[in-house]
């Protein structure tokens, strides 16, 4: 999604091409083996990824390759970041992500790479070139297909997919729940509010403006931080003219663009906004790309980002 040249972190956002790891650890898999709770043996399971096929895994993954950061993060947030051997150059959280070997720049990969680390299965995702991932296949390597969230229900179930998986399954069933249980807490603080500031949502600066509108998990983010989105009537991930959003006259402002200078003063700057209402009361707030653009485990944490800075005073 991004950072480098602006046409392709567009293409990228569009397609919610986030693409995490760290690598494996032999010490960790001697504790894990002295563990009663992995000693048993484990029965063969099958798993269905997005694509509706069905995967048999005859042993838990000791070792995966994530081409998404949004999967990567979810991982992590299982508790088995440690068996993350491959990642893209994206994949920056949590920390040790950064760590692991590269095997994607997000838009090709690099098969013999892949071959060469002779993963247990392949973390993949359904928008690409699906020839890419053919030498992987002939090569024999599980791939399970997660399709890119658009919703939060859509989030919970790549968690439960990975989960499943990657023998977590309890695990997963618990992420969900603090996820659910953070986003409630917002949603009922928010839930006092008389009347919902009008935000406008922008991801990518002018001159080619584009805003989240409805069927995207940003607008659900928004929504859940009781902020009513200037553009929700619009559908999916949107191009809008400059003379729209004066229009519309927003309250608010919130920017994730991270590849620009001063991407708050450049929305200030712009000819025509000066009478804007999020700029003439200075509410016009830049939040963090990867919290605010991927969907996953952070969704939580990115409602209550939002929620913080529209109604502080609703927090303090």
């Amino acid at each position: 999604m991004i950072r480098t040249v602006r046409s392709s972190w567009i293409a990228l956002l569009m397609v919610a091409l986030f693409l995490t790891g760290c690598a494996s650890n032999d010490d960790q898999k001697s504790l894990e083996k002295k563990d009663p709770a992995t000693t048993e043996e484990v029965k063969s399971y099958t798993v269905t990824d997005d694509s509706g096929k069905e995967i048999t895994f005859d042993k838990v993954p000791e070792t995966v390759i994530s081409l998404q950061p949004s999967n990567t993060e979810i991982l992590y947030a299982l508790g088995v970041g440690n068996k993350v051997i491959g990642a893209t150059d994206f994949d920056n959280y949590p920390e040790e992500a950064k760590d692991v070997e590269r095997v994607s720049d997000s838009m090709t990969i690099n098969s013999e790479k892949i071959i060469s680390l002779k993963p247990d299965v392949i973390i993949a995702y359904t928008i690409g070139d699906e020839a890419a991932l053919k030498p992987l296949e002939d090569a024999g390597i599980p791939i399970f297909i997660i399709k890119s969230a658009v919703t939060f229900d859509d989030v919970y179930s790549d968690i439960d997919q990975i989960a499943k998986v990657m023998g977590v399954t309890d695990k997963g069933e618990d992420l969900v729940k603090n996820i659910k249980k953070q986003i409630k807490d917002v949603e009922e603080k928010v839930a006092s509010v008389d009347s919902k500031e009008k935000t406008y949502f922008e991801i990518s600066p002018s001159p080619e403006i584009y805003t989240a509108g409805a069927e995207t998990f940003q607008q659900e983010i928004l929504a859940s931080a009781g902020i009513e989105n200037i553009f929700a009537d619009q559908k999916g991930w949107a191009k809008i003219a400059d003379e729209e959003v004066v229009k519309r006259n927003p309250d608010a402002i919130i920017t994730t663009v991270g590849y620009v200078d001063n991407a708050v003063d450049e929305i200030k700057s712009r000819k025509g906004w000066k009478d804007v209402s999020a700029v003439k009361e200075d509410q016009v707030y830049q939040l963090n790309e990867d919290v605010m653009s991927r969907p996953g485990p952070r969704i939580g944490e990115a409602v209550e980002l939002t929620a913080k800075t529209i109604y502080p005073q609703l927090f303090k």
